[in-house]
């Protein structure tokens, strides 16, 4: 009921601002990943108001939260299919909810692929007056009693954030069912839940904690292969620290499936010149997020494998629907 009451509400919302020009959504709450994803869009466009053919005017983002993504996609696939000028961010974690069926009944083949803009890692953070300055201490609590440790993530069990922590649990012998989770709207809200200390933990991404690297906010551990430049350079991968996870995210945009063929093109178009540009490089970097380029058919074939792949991996997890 809260879905269908949310989805009613943003087809109402997209009705009002269908007019108002080019539309980035974000399908969460304001100040997560999915909201630093629409925002770098939004400046990578920006730098081609100048040259030949530029997009449209100036982008607009809005907030479509609600069933952890499923309110934006069925809002335009259902009811704003033919838009030719919205656009919605998307991650790996949507990819993972699509293939466990948290969107319903879909496929990835509903919607289309615009551009991938960059990567993410996985990250586990907690407050800087946590009694948890390493991933070590973290774990060795979780080992002694797990029901006293509250982990926020976006989502509910089977997100991404869910599984990270779900891996971490399993190579320290710990059962991922025996782990505390609240389930929150986005890494903005996940973040602040902790900061009120509501959860104790997050597990989220490592562009989220870049927004909120701040003398309030330690990172205990970084999911990629080797420690990340920029302002969390000297933070320890989960491997150096004897657990061995590794969590990648994709993240970009798509669009309705009902726009012209040549609206599409457009638009891939731009983004290829996007992602061309030396300023766009340095826009990723400072948004915290790794060289990823693709757009296009390119990028459908890159999601329908990866959606592929998530389902195998859920599957034996028991957490396909």
């Amino acid at each position: 009921m809260k879905i269908l009451l949310s989805l009613l509400c943003a087809l109402l919302f997209g009705a009002a601002v269908q007019a108002a020009g080019l539309e980035c959504v974000v399908p969460s709450k304001p100040g997560g990943a999915m909201d630093l994803t629409c925002k770098l869009a939004q400046k990578g466009l920006a730098g081609l108001r100048e040259a030949p053919n530029p997009p449209p005017s100036d982008m607009h983002i809005s907030y479509l939260p609600g069933g952890i993504g499923a309110v934006a996609w069925h809002s335009l696939v259902s009811g704003r299919r033919t838009e030719p000028n919205t656009l919605v961010a998307f991650s790996g974690g949507s990819l993972l909810n699509l293939a466990q069926g948290k969107f319903g009944k879909v496929k990835p083949s509903d919607v289309r692929w615009v551009a991938a803009l960059g990567a993410d890692y996985g990250m586990i953070a907690v407050r800087a007056d946590s009694p948890y300055k390493t991933l070590r201490d973290l774990v060795a609590a979780l080992q002694a009693n797990p029901q006293k440790v509250l982990i926020g993530m976006s989502g509910t069990i089977g997100s991404q954030d869910w599984l990270k922590m779900a891996l971490l649990a399993k190579s320290a012998g710990i059962d991922p069912k025996a782990l505390r989770f609240v389930a929150l709207e986005g890494g903005g809200e996940a973040f602040t839940a902790m900061h009120a200390n509501f959860v104790h933990v997050v597990s989220g991404d490592a562009s989220e904690a870049s927004l909120y690297a701040s003398g309030n906010t330690r990172v205990l551990a970084v999911l990629s292969e080797q420690r990340l430049p920029g302002v969390l350079a000297n933070v320890p991968t989960a491997r150096e620290q004897g657990f061995d996870v590794v969590w990648p995210i994709i993240r970009g945009v798509w669009m309705g499936p009902h726009a012209s063929e040549a609206e599409y093109k457009q638009w891939v178009a731009h983004f290829d010149r996007v992602l061309a540009s030396p300023q766009f490089a340095q826009m990723r970097a400072a948004s915290g997020l790794y060289p990823f380029g693709l757009t296009g058919d390119a990028l459908a074939a890159y999601v329908k494998k990866a959606v592929d792949d998530y389902g195998k991996r859920a599957a034996e997890l028991g957490l396909v629907r």
